[in-house]
C-alpha cells in the first residue's frame, strides 16, 4: 500500500513539473559519467567537464514560396528552433498557375499544406498563418499580423523574436503606378487569382448570352486583354486561347464567334528573353491562332471598360474596350520590404541587395532570397589591389605567373564574371588575359606591377549579370542556404571557401551558383518551346510532352512538383481534360 501511494505521488510530481524542472536525472555515460539536467537546458557532466550548451538559434522563415519551402525541405539539422510565418498555409506549384485559369488543373492539385511539408521532417518547426509587416533588425524581431476572418475576434497582432531571419516573401504584380490597373485588372501571382480569372471568363460568356445584350456589347465582354509579353502573360494568353477554341463553343454556340484574344506588349517582341527562333515561332503561331498582338502598346490608364494605349514609336493613343483584362508585367517590391530597405539604407533599390552568401547586405544574421532579393555582385575593379597584395606574398610589387597561379582558382569562384568575361573573348584560361594585357608570348616571364594587373581586369565586370527572377533561382538558393546551415560547425572549423582578399583565411562557405537548367514556354495546342543549356532550342509537340514530363514525371529526382500527392493529382486532370474537356462550372 506504501508502495503504490510513492507510486502514486511521484507518477503525479512527473506529470505536474516539466521534464526540465528540478529533477535530478541520474544515468550512466561513457565512462561512468553523472549528468544532470537543470532548468537552464545545459547538460553538465558531474566528473568536472565543462557545461555544454544546448540552447538552439531561433530561426525564423518568412515566406512559404519556391525559396522559403526549398530552405525547409532541405534543412536536416535539428540544432535550430524554426518558426515559419506566411498568410497563406501552403506551397504552391505556380508554373501551373495558367493552367488553373481555364480548368486544365484544379487549384488544390497544385498546393500542398506547409504543415505536411513540416510534419515530414522529422524536426519542430513551428508554422504561424500571418502575415508579416515590419522587420526591426536593432531588436531583432518581426512585426506580424493574422489575415484571418473577421468573425473569429478580429486580427490579432504578435511579435517574434529571432536569431537568425531568412527573409523569402516574395513579390508582388508591379502596376508601374498605371492609373486603374490595381481596381479593374486581374493579376496572375496566387492561388487566388487563377481561381478569379476563372470564374470571370465564364461570367463573362454567361453575361455575353443574355439576349438583351447588342452585338457590340456582346463584343467588348468577350474582349480578353492580356498586357505583358513574358512567359506567364503568352502561357496564360495560349491557356485562355484553347479554353475559347476547344471547350467553350460547345457550351456557348451563340456568342461563339464574338470571342477575341488581345496581347500587349511595350517592347518589340514577346518572349524577348528566349532564343530569337522561339520568338518568331511564338508569334507566328498566335498570328495564325488569331490572337491579336499589339507590339509598342503601352498602357497608360485602365476604366472598368476600357484600356487606353499609347504607341511607343508615334505617340498615338487609342481605346480598346474590354470583358477583362489580366495584368503580368513583371514583379514589384512589397511594402513591407520597401519599409525595410529604407532602415537599412538600401531605399534607392528595386529589391534587398545580399552578397553572394545571401546575407543582406550589413546584417551578418539576415538572409534575403527568392524574387524579394538579388545578389550583389562584387566587382573585381574594386578589390584589385587586394588581390595583388594577396597573390604578392614577397612584397616584391610583382606578379609572375607562378605568383598568379596560387591564387587564381579564388578568384574565379569569388568574381564568377572572370569565367563569363574569358567565355565571351573564347580564352581557354585567366592566364590568356593577362598574356593579352602585357603581350608577352612568354608566359614563363611574364611580370605584372599594380599598372598592368588593374589594367588586365579593367573589362571583366563588364559580364556581371542579375540573376532572373524565376522559380529555378528561388529553390536552387533556398537550397543552398539550409545546405549551408546544415554544415555550419564543419565549416566555422573548416572553411571551404574562397580566401578573403580584404581579410584574413577563407570564407566559411562556397558563394551561391545558380545552374542554370533551361525554360519552358507552353504556347497552347499541344505545342511548347523549350530552351535548354548549350543553345538546344526544341519547338511543337514533343517538347509539350517534354513539359509534362518535367512537370509532374513520377519521380523523385526528375519531377519539380513537391510531393508524390500533387504529382498524382496533377496527372489526374491531365487525363480527366483530355478525356471529358475543360470544367466551366463556376464554383
Amino acid at each position: 500500500m506504501h508502495g503504490f501511494k510513492f507510486y502514486e505521488k511521484a507518477t503525479r510530481t512527473f506529470r505536474d513539473r516539466s521534464l526540465l524542472s528540478k529533477i535530478l536525472i541520474i544515468g550512466t555515460v561513457s565512462g561512468g559519467g553523472l549528468v544532470a539536467l537543470s532548468d537552464s537546458g545545459t547538460f553538465q557532466n558531474i566528473n568536472g567537464g565543462s557545461a555544454q550548451e544546448c540552447k538552439k538559434k531561433k530561426v525564423v522563415v518568412l515566406g512559404t514560396g519556391w525559396a522559403g519551402t526549398s530552405f525547409l525541405k532541405n534543412l536536416k539539422d535539428k540544432s535550430y528552433e524554426v518558426q515559419v510565418v506566411s498568410p497563406r498555409n501552403y506551397f504552391a506549384f505556380t508554373p501551373l498557375l495558367p493552367s488553373v485559369t481555364n480548368g486544365t488543373v484544379e487549384a488544390r492539385s497544385i498546393v500542398e499544406p506547409i504543415r505536411n511539408i513540416m510534419m515530414k521532417k522529422g524536426m519542430e518547426v513551428q508554422f504561424k498563418e500571418a502575415e508579416c509587416y515590419k522587420i526591426d533588425p536593432d531588436k531583432q524581431k518581426i512585426h506580424c499580423r493574422t489575415t484571418g476572418s473577421s468573425n473569429l475576434g478580429g486580427k490579432e497582432e504578435f511579435a517574434l523574436d529571432y536569431d537568425i531571419l531568412i527573409v523569402a516573401m516574395g513579390a508582388r504584380a508591379n502596376t508601374f503606378n498605371t492609373p486603374g490597373v490595381v481596381e479593374n485588372a486581374h493579376f496572375l501571382k496566387e492561388v487566388e487569382d487563377a481561381q478569379r480569372i476563372r470564374r470571370t471568363v465564364i461570367d463573362c460568356f454567361e453575361r455575353a448570352s443574355l439576349p438583351s445584350l447588342t452585338d457590340e456589347e456582346r463584343k467588348r465582354i468577350l474582349h480578353f486583354v492580356v498586357v505583358g509579353g513574358g512567359p506567364t502573360g503568352v502561357e496564360f494568353a495560349a491557356e485562355l486561347h484553347d479554353f475559347v477554341v476547344e471547350d467553350l463553343p460547345k457550351l456557348y454556340p451563340t456568342v461563339k464567334d464574338f470571342a477575341k484574344i488581345t496581347l500587349l506588349e511595350a517592347g518589340d517582341n514577346i518572349l524577348s528573353m528566349f532564343d530569337k527562333r522561339i520568338t518568331a515561332f511564338a508569334e507566328n503561331k498566335f498570328k495564325r491562332d488569331g490572337i491579336d498582338l499589339k507590339m509598342g502598346s503601352m498602357v497608360v490608364k485602365v476604366s472598368d471598360k476600357e484600356i487606353s494605349t499609347k504607341d511607343r514609336i508615334t505617340g498615338q493613343l487609342s481605346s480598346i474596350p474590354y470583358g477583362m483584362v489580366v495584368w503580368s508585367t513583371g514583379i514589384g517590391t512589397r511594402p513591407v520590404i520597401t519599409d525595410f530597405m529604407k532602415q537599412i539604407g538600401q531605399a534607392n533599390r528595386r529589391v534587398l541587395a545580399t552578397d553572394e552568401w545571401l546575407r543582406v547586405e550589413g546584417y551578418n544574421n539576415i538572409y534575403a532570397l527568392g524574387d524579394c532579393a538579388t545578389i550583389n555582385q562584387r566587382r573585381v575593379v574594386e578589390d584589385v589591389s587586394a588581390i595583388f597584395s594577396k597573390a604578392d606574398k614577397n612584397n616584391t610589387g610583382k606578379l609572375n605567373l607562378k605568383d598568379f597561379q596560387e591564387v587564381v582558382e579564388d578568384i574565379c569562384e569569388r568574381y564568377p564574371q572572370v569565367e563569363l568575361y574569358l567565355k565571351k573573348k573564347q580564352m581557354k584560361t585567366i592566364d590568356a588575359l593577362l598574356k593579352n594585357a602585357v603581350g608577352d608570348p612568354k608566359m614563363e616571364a611574364m611580370e605584372l606591377d599594380i599598372e598592368k594587373f588593374t589594367n588586365a581586369l579593367s573589362e571583366v565586370d563588364s559580364q556581371m549579370k542579375f540573376l532572373p527572377a524565376t522559380a529555378q533561382v528561388a529553390a536552387q538558393e533556398g537550397a543552398y542556404l539550409a545546405d549551408c546551415f546544415n554544415r555550419f560547425e564543419h565549416c566555422e572549423k573548416y572553411p571551404e571557401g574562397p580566401l578573403r582578399f580584404r581579410g584574413t583565411g577563407r570564407h566559411r562557405f562556397h558563394p551561391f551558383r545558380y545552374k542554370h537548367f533551361g525554360q519552358f514556354a507552353p504556347l497552347g495546342g499541344e505545342q511548347a518551346a523549350t530552351q535548354l543549356p548549350g543553345d538546344w532550342v526544341s519547338i511543337g509537340h514533343s517538347s509539350q510532352w517534354l513539359w509534362y514530363s518535367v512537370y509532374a514525371r513520377f519521380s523523385p529526382l526528375c519531377s519539380k512538383q513537391v510531393s508524390w500527392r500533387t504529382r498524382y493529382l496533377v496527372v489526374n486532370d491531365w487525363g480527366r481534360r483530355f478525356i471529358f474537356g475543360r470544367d466551366s462550372s463556376r464554383i
